[in-house]
């Protein structure tokens, strides 16, 4: 069953990176939100019935792990075991627009940053609505807001970073 589990969930290891970037904001709190997300899908794997895709699934299971509180005892996989790692180079953006919207993502109420995260992995609304557990019509509406947020906050940041970048300019200018 191991090697089963290892089989379907490696491949979609994105979705879990995901999650845990939108969801944690340092790196100690993205691998240990990751090893939980792969501890309750290895808990969950034998009543999964394949009546949706492994990703929907899973995307269901890390949702609900993520916004739930954190265990207190560290789930520890064996040194030599060949389970799913965090891979900090896999989910850590380069692009630092990129990082921005994370920012911005994490900034969402639970349930906003749950939606964008499935919209950024170009679910339909219908998936959507059946990982969410509401309406297609609903995923619309919520999904619209929630873009909208980010857009302006994306839009302040923007302004107080050239706000920022203007002062800095001008104490450059008096030193000279």
């Amino acid at each position: 069953m191991k090697e089963q589990f290892l089989a379907e969930v490696m491949p979609h290891q994105a979705v879990i990176h995901k999650i845990c970037q939108i969801y944690r904001e340092n790196r100690e709190d993205r691998e240990d939100l990751f090893q939980e997300i792969i501890y309750q899908l290895w808990k969950a794997y034998p009543q999964y019935q394949r009546k949706s895709k492994i990703s929907t699934w899973m995307y269901r299971i890390g949702l609900n792990t993520a916004i739930a509180t954190f265990r207190k005892a560290k789930i520890e996989w064996p040194q030599n075991d060949r389970g799913p790692k965090y891979n900090e180079m896999s989910a850590t953006a380069t692009d630092e627009r990129l990082q921005q919207l994370y920012w911005a993502i994490r900034q969402l109420n639970e349930a906003d940053k749950a939606l964008i995260a499935l919209y950024l992995d170009d679910l339909n609304y219908r998936e959507m609505a059946k990982i969410m557990g509401i309406s297609e019509n609903n995923v619309g509406v919520r999904l619209n807001r929630a873009k909208n947020k980010i857009k302006n906050l994306l839009q302040r940041q923007q302004a107080a970073s050239k706000t920022a970048s203007s002062r800095e300019m001008g104490n450059n200018k008096r030193m000279l």
